[in-house]
């Protein structure tokens, strides 16, 4: 497996200069990682920078680490970052994007796969009960914008679709007789015959890049998220009404204020994968499964009611998606707002949990967090936030598809109100500096000699604290110059419900803890148990005061080294969990590989 660096630093790179070096050489970067590999404390430094080794771009942190006795709270260590390799201490970016740092968002891959998965068959904290629940696969896709660039294969013939090489169809053929064919207003030609194979540059561009609504786009993927709310929400009144007409009682729960109230007896546990598509609009891969509600245990996941089938929860998705839509509120560009509702394709599979049917727990949290690592790749853009000094290198009214969805964002984005100047703003009167005579609040009684009284302007100004700093703006579509490099869409791009699954926080923690202990015997929890906690009273506290030093590596020879052995293994534990599973499904049942 090959290094995952450039070696070639590139100042216009996340973070200018993220991979470029600090410390000037004279010689390139195998010169310089040759020096670094010829000094005594080599192996030092490659054991001090492993837990970041295969990040393409660290973060450098400087400081003090005080090792302190928690029952007595005395220092039993000190040590700063100057007596380390570097003088800093090296951590991962933990960024999820494969294109910014291929190691790290394998890490997150690796950690939604889990997290996924253990929402379909358990284990990680959740019960092993939730495989026998009703769960589906549905996939929700955006309407059409107008007319662009597809390939569409109707049947098959080929046994791995990652590698198809079908005959596909014609892109847009139209009959002679057919109004649509031809030109369009703008004089380009509305039909396309050409059958594109996988990897077509011209896929998801429109036929007429004038005839294309990118403003309803943009618009489109900024509200996506509400669409998606307002659907699961939709859902769940279907199921309610539909226990209510089987004759199931709601439940009556206690919630945390200590009140009671009556919720109904199902419930949705959803999670969702944001993709963006090659024309640039998002759609989402969902799970959804089905739980029921213990009066005793709210937060407790458990079967729901006898009845409740795979086929409920079908329908109950497709009746939301068909029904929800709503308009978004009025824009100078468009008083009438845009219509927002999902589009006309829409795919709801089951999941099969025993891992024999067509989509398995393991196919579908797979797909799920290939996703989890992608943006805008497919749309051939990659940027980070753009603001008015960059907005003018990747936005054209005039230019291509790519160009007119950021251009769009950015000029339906503007402000629209119009400020009230400063000399016509109604000022407050103030009070005179020195005393004036003793007087009493009327507000809160307090006698004092001040012109305002202390009391009302201390509790005024603990209101004034509690209020958030940047107060939201009146303009729902500010957002779309925020999210501008991302042509609209300013969601996350996995979300789940919370009693779906774990959270990434409780898997981190839980891999930081096993390396902290992984020298020693192991004590492995059960499958849908909690992870097992090596802390006690007499275990010593790290407490770290540290501060930001820089980013990435000082020297792109470094890069190379540490790259290098990251990747190599990454190779050794992808070898050994091979044979692993090798071992597994060679030898006969009750046995042990020798491996294990």
């Amino acid at each position: 497996m090959a290094s995952t660096l450039d070696l070639t630093p590139r100042a216009s790179a996340r973070g200018v200069g993220s991979n470029a070096d600090t410390i000037v050489y004279g010689y390139t970067a195998a010169g310089s990682a040759f020096e670094r590999a010829t000094r005594p404390d080599y192996f030092g430094w490659i054991e001090h920078v492993r837990a970041a080794a295969g990040c393409t771009r660290p973060i450098r942190l400087a400081g003090q680490l005080l090792t302190v006795d928690p029952t007595t709270g005395r220092v039993l260590d000190q040590r700063h970052t100057d007596r380390m390799p570097d003088s800093v201490i090296y951590t991962a970016c933990g960024n999820r994007r494969a294109t910014v740092c291929p190691s790290c968002a394998q890490t997150y891959q690796r950690d939604a796969f889990q997290l996924l998965r253990a929402g379909l068959v358990g284990g990680k904290g959740v019960p092993e009960t939730v495989a026998s629940h009703p769960a589906v696969f549905p996939t929700f896709t955006a309407p059409s914008f107008g007319p662009v660039h597809t390939r569409v294969v109707k049947r098959h013939t080929c046994g791995n679709r990652k590698r198809c090489d079908c005959r596909p169809e014609p892109c847009h053929a139209r009959r002679a007789t057919d109004p649509t064919a031809g030109l369009c207003p703008h004089g380009r030609p509305a039909v396309c015959w050409a059958r594109h194979e996988t990897g077509d540059a011209v896929l998801g561009q429109p036929l007429c890049l004038d005839c294309y609504d990118h403003d309803h786009q943009v618009v489109w993927n900024l509200f996506s998220g509400e669409l998606w709310h307002r659907t699961k929400q939709a859902a769940e009144r279907w199921l309610a009404k539909l226990a209510r007409r089987r004759g199931i009682p709601r439940v009556e729960i206690t919630t945390a204020s200590g009140k009671t109230r009556k919720v109904p007896p199902v419930r949705l546990s959803p999670g969702k994968v944001a993709e963006l598509q090659a024309r640039g609009a998002v759609h989402f891969h969902a799970i959804a499964r089905l739980d029921g509600v213990n009066p005793d245990d709210p937060d407790a996941i458990v079967p729901p009611p006898a009845g409740f089938t795979v086929d409920d929860l079908v329908d109950a998705l497709r009746h939301a998606a068909e029904q929800i839509a709503f308009h978004t509120p009025p824009h100078p560009d468009r008083p009438e707002g845009w219509l927002i509702g999902w589009g006309e394709q829409l795919e709801i599979r089951p999941i099969a949990t025993t891992g024999t049917g067509e989509v398995t727990d393991g196919m579908v949290a797979g797909y799920l967090a290939k996703y989890a690592t992608k943006s805008t790749e497919a749309t051939g853009h990659t940027s980070t936030r753009l603001d008015a000094e960059s907005i003018g290198d990747y936005a054209d009214p005039d230019g291509d598809h790519t160009a007119r969805l950021i251009d769009a964002c950015w000029r339906i984005g503007r402000p629209t109100a119009t400020p009230v100047p400063l000399s016509e703003r109604p000022r407050e009167q103030r009070p005179r500096p020195g005393f004036v005579q003793r007087w009493e609040c009327p507000d809160c009684g307090t006698h004092t000699r001040y012109a305002a009284c202390p009391v009302c302007v201390a509790a005024r100004q603990a209101a004034l604290d509690t209020e958030p700093t940047k107060p939201a703006s009146a303009n729902p579509y500010a957002r779309l110059r925020r999210w501008a490099h991302m042509l609209g869409y300013g969601g996350h791009f996995l979300t789940k419900g919370r009693r779906f699954s774990v959270t990434f926080q409780l898997l981190r923690d839980t891999r930081v803890n096993f390396r902290r202990h992984e020298d020693q015997d192991q004590e492995h929890a059960t499958a849908s148990g909690p992870p097992t906690d090596h802390a006690d009273d007499d275990t010593p506290l790290i407490v770290g005061t540290l501060t930001f030093a820089g980013v990435g590596w000082h020297t792109t020879g470094d890069a190379l080294l540490a790259n290098t052995a990251a990747a190599l293994a990454r190779e050794r534990r992808t070898t050994g969990r091979e044979e692993l599973a090798h071992e597994l499904s060679t030898n006969p049942a009750g046995t042990v590989p020798a491996a294990a």
